[in-house]
């Protein structure tokens, strides 16, 4: 059977997480979205542990359930040198032993915990417990693990199960990294509210025997992923140099002559584009027979409120997504598989909006430094929101 999986969210006890990240909130909002599995987060707080136990029915094999949505116990642990690490664990037993071995001052507290425990003896860690690794967002320049390492190898020393590329990364980017021909590629959303436009706005088809904790793991060892789905990298906030201050782009090497400092100020952080670079082995990507397609997508209510100029919560452009979602069934369906002219019968710019999405011809205003890029459809682009880009004539 082919399932949408999202593995990557957090819930109300993690830093800068919603309150409303609770599980009567996250299932009804999945289920409209499209998506078949989704990741619990914060597997290793005790706290939620409870709450998932007290809302959700064990159908067995790992899988928890609630109003037809089903759930795997995941986490993020942020390791030694504030690298993170996305952690599939195979129930809640496990999830509470692991809990107590993790060496950590905060796990009672933040949902992802905080170890000085470094990539390999995480994982030597969480391997004694049958569960899935890989490093989270591995190229952001926070906390991603390329930020510290030039090779997967050098942070593990051991094969991980997979490769979370984030939201600035996709499949083409990845596969000019030659060690990573191997990896199984995991794209999800890194959630922290429960607005559709945030669960699942990055999600994985996979192909699965049955919805098991066993078949999931089988699914990535195996790398049956048949699609990845997420943003166009420039919308991730991470994908260009920029200042982190004013969000000017620079380019890489004016950010390295003057230090990294930027002239208003700010601190200017390397974009994933251009740490992928410094790493890469070919020039354009190489895909394993294995790799499936990376379908670039936007979350439907932010591509409403992009083309109406309202904001994503608004009263219009809530209502304009429920209507949608009424007629087609969940977002997903929207996105990729409605054939346009329904859409069009409904909302004429929306459906030109997606068909733009689904035939490649957006202009994106790059995001970097913190701040999330722009789309611009063609009937919408402004030259002078074009982005300013420092380069040696203009520092």
């Amino acid at each position: 059977m082919l399932v949408n999986a999202d593995f990557h969210i957090h819930s109300c006890f993690s830093m800068a997480s919603s309150k409303d990240m609770l599980i009567k909130n996250i299932a009804p909002k999945s289920k409209l979205k499209g998506l078949g599995i989704l990741g619990t987060g914060d597997g290793l707080h005790p706290k939620w542990l409870d709450i998932l136990e007290e809302s959700t029915t064990y159908l067995g094999d790992g899988i928890y359930s609630t109003n037809n949505m089903d759930f795997v116990i995941t986490t993020e642990i942020e390791g030694k040198n504030k690298i993170h690490h996305l952690i599939i664990i195979p129930n809640i037993d496990v999830a509470r032993e692991l809990s107590q071995k993790l060496p950590s001052k905060n796990k009672n507290v933040d949902g992802r915990p905080k170890t000085q425990l470094n990539g390999v003896e995480i994982l030597e860690l969480v391997r004694q417990y049958d569960c899935l690794i890989g490093p989270a967002h591995a190229f952001t320049p926070w906390t991603g693990m390329y930020k510290s390492f030039d090779s997967i190898y050098d942070c593990y020393e051991k094969k991980v199960d997979f490769v979370e590329l984030g939201l600035s990364a996709d499949t083409n980017m990845a596969d000019i990294v030659g060690e990573l021909k191997d990896f199984t590629f995991l794209s999800n959303s890194d959630a922290h509210s429960p607005w559709p436009h945030r669960l699942g706005r990055e999600f994985n088809q996979m192909e699965l025997k049955d919805i098991s904790f066993s078949s999931i793991k089988y699914a990535i060892k195996h790398s049956n992923i048949k699609a990845n789905y997420g943003l166009v990298p420039n919308l991730g906030k991470y994908h260009m140099t920029a200042c982190t201050k004013c969000f000017k782009l620079v380019e890489p090497e004016i950010a390295r002559k003057n230090k990294m400092k930027c002239e208003c100020g700010g601190r200017i952080k390397k974009g994933v584009d251009y740490r992928i670079s410094e790493i890469s082995d070919f020039n354009e990507a190489k895909h394993p027979d294995f790799r499936p397609p990376y379908v670039h997508l936007m979350p439907l209510a932010e591509l409403i409120s992009t083309v109406y100029d309202k904001g994503v919560t608004t009263k219009t452009v809530q209502n304009i997504w429920q209507n949608l979602i009424d007629k087609f069934g969940n977002e997903i369906n929207v996105l990729i598989d409605v054939d346009l002219n329904d859409i069009i019968k409904i909302d004429l710019k929306i459906g030109e909006a997606i068909k733009s999405f689904r035939n490649n011809t957006i202009d994106i205003v790059p995001g970097g430094g913190g701040k999330y890029g722009e789309i611009k459809f063609d009937s919408l682009i402004k030259e002078e929101k074009k982005p300013h880009v420092v380069t040696l004539d203009n520092f």
